[in-house]
């Protein structure tokens, strides 16, 4: 992988954990040669990621909406900077320049990001690895909501191995490298039971 996105929250969160794992994350990543592609803040979880990538020399793209730049929090220095329209844009052009998404601890925003990309693999839009760090259990109550979601009937049996979870960061990234999507392809309409 040349590039992964990024997804985390735009505040750090209550425990120091979370921006350690920023921290590991960004400089793993450099130290990795892999680029960052990320929502282009300078603040929370997002701006840790980018001080400890380019701590360690690392590239990291920033892709921002205009009305988050003219709040000042658009991360200045950053390899690249696009500035886009809209929310919508910002997520469709971080997906096409990345080859693989890593999700951090974080809000409503950050859930948003990581299902969009998770439907679009479910879909076979993309074929690129979905991966939560899970940082001091973070993400175990929603590991425990997919496979609830399999046990219904919602979701393919299959596809519950879209999403690569783990806590430590190497072992997940090495999940991600060799992540091969299903081959079970998502159902439009009624299917045959």
């Amino acid at each position: 992988m040349r590039a992964i996105c990024v997804f985390c929250g735009s505040r750090e969160g209550a425990r120091p954990s979370y921006i350690e794992a920023a921290n590991l994350v960004g400089k793993t990543l450099a130290r990795r040669g892999i680029s960052i592609v990320y929502g282009g803040g300078k603040v929370g979880l997002m701006g840790a990621l980018a001080d400890a990538a380019l701590e360690e020399g690392g590239e990291v793209v920033g892709v921002i909406p205009e009305a988050l730049v003219s709040n000042e929090i658009a991360y200045a220095g950053l390899a690249r900077l696009h500035v886009v329209g809209s929310m919508h844009e910002r997520k469709k052009l971080m997906a096409d320049l990345s080859d693989g998404f890593l999700t951090l601890p974080g809000g409503y925003g950050t859930m948003e990001e990581f299902f969009e990309v998770l439907s679009w693999a479910q879909l076979s839009i993309y074929e690129k690895p979905c991966a939560l760090l899970d940082v001091e259990g973070f993400y175990e109550p929603l590991s425990t909501l997919f496979d609830k979601m399999v046990e219904e009937d919602f979701v393919h049996p299959e596809h519950r191995s879209l999403v690569l979870m783990e806590q430590d960061l190497d072992t997940l990234l090495d999940l991600m490298e060799r992540h091969t999507p299903p081959e079970t392809k998502k159902w439009i309409g009624p299917r045959d039971r």
